[in-house]
This record gives C-alpha cells, structure tokens and sequence, in this order.
C-alpha cells in the first residue's frame, strides 16, 4: 500500500508482519562494531525502530495512527507487528511488541540492532507508574540497547485525569537517565498530537549522534 499526499506530507509505504513467536537473536556484539553497523545503516537511511510498553498503553494504535489506519479496530498483540514507514526520505523498521505480563520476557529476543526505543506509556494509568518505571529501567540497562535511543510518549494525553508529561517524567525518574540520549512527549494515538514531531525527533536524533547530514 502506498499512501502520497502533497508535498508538505511524506510519503508512506507499509509492509506488515506479525507472529507470535519470538525471532532469533544474534550474539552479542562489541559496542564498537554495533557503532559501525548502526551508521552504516544510516548512511543507508534505514533505522530499526523497537517500539515497547505495557500492555494497554496503546502502541499499536500509535503505529496504526502513523499509518492512516482504522484506530477503532485494535486488538491486544499476542506477538509482534513489523511495520515499514518511508518517513522524510528514511526506512524507519518499527517492531510493536506485545506488552502483557507472560511477554515481557521475550523483549529481549528484539533488542539486536535498535537504534531507537520508543516507551510508550499510559498517562491514565496511575496505578501502574511503578510498574512502568521498574521495567523501563531494565531494559536501559540491557547491553543491546546501549547506543540507543530513549523517546518517551505520554500516551492518551487528550483524556481528562491524565497525568500531564512533567508527572510522567518524575514518575518514570527521566530526569535520572544519563546513560542514554532521551526525549518525552505527550501524544495521543487517537488524534495523532504529537506523533508526527515524535519521528521527525528519531530521524534527527540519529542523524545527530552519528554526525550525518
């Protein structure tokens, strides 16, 4: 499928998969072949995007809203979901993994050659902050993600009673983080706010750590 609007709006491409089994992964690698594999990429204008969560903090919907495409009709992802946009001249590879509980354990088989994690968070969820904290610091410390990097969004920031990005950001301890590159924004996958400037930030954010113009 192949989406083009004028020239103020990028032109898309979608190829999707889904499974539910967990990929292979590959050995670990030093970090400075990772640095050299990952610009190589780059230059090549191709980015592996790895899209995590709890469950519920609707990342598959972001990714649906992205791609023009029916938001009222989302179901839990039991596996994971590929999806391939063409974004301002770059191949953004975004991995949605399913965040439920009995899942979490396989995140690790998709952390291999990321260049970006997106969290996504439930901004409505008080009762789960902690939660959300505990396993986003996991993964920061995960060796495969070093070199990454770390964009929050707030989701379901239009509804009334959710925590606005500043709670977010002492809630999830941001502010604590030096070990990654990191940037939070409030969004919303339903009316899409945010989630446009959220990937011209990846883009920009590795153009800039790798020094490509």
């Amino acid at each position: 499928m192949l989406l083009t609007a004028d020239a103020k709006t990028p032109e898309w491409k979608t190829q999707a998969a889904a499974s539910q089994t967990p990929p292979a992964t590959d050995n670990h690698q030093p970090w400075t072949m990772l640095s050299i594999l990952r610009k190589a990429r780059m230059k090549d204008k191709e980015m592996r995007v790895l899209m995590l969560g709890l469950d519920n903090a609707g990342k598959t919907t972001i990714v649906k809203s992205i791609m023009n495409e029916d938001v009222n009709s989302v179901s839990p992802t039991l596996g994971f979901i590929i999806k391939t946009i063409d974004y301002d001249g770059y191949k953004l590879n975004i991995w949605d993994v399913g965040g439920q509980k009995t899942l979490r354990t396989y995140w690790k088989n998709y952390f291999e050659r990321t260049d970006t994690l997106i969290w996504v968070v439930d901004a409505c969820d008080r009762n789960r902050m902690d939660d959300c904290q505990r396993e986003l610091k996991g993964l920061l410390l995960e060796e495969r993600l070093m070199g990454a990097s770390l964009l929050v969004l707030s989701n379901k920031s239009d509804v009334n009673g959710s925590l606005n990005e500043d709670e977010v950001r002492e809630e999830l301890g941001l502010d604590d983080i030096k070990t990654h590159q990191w940037k939070i924004m409030a969004c919303s996958a339903i009316t899409g706010h945010n989630l446009q400037q959220g990937l011209r930030w990846v883009i920009q954010d590795a153009k800039d750590r790798l020094f490509l113009f």
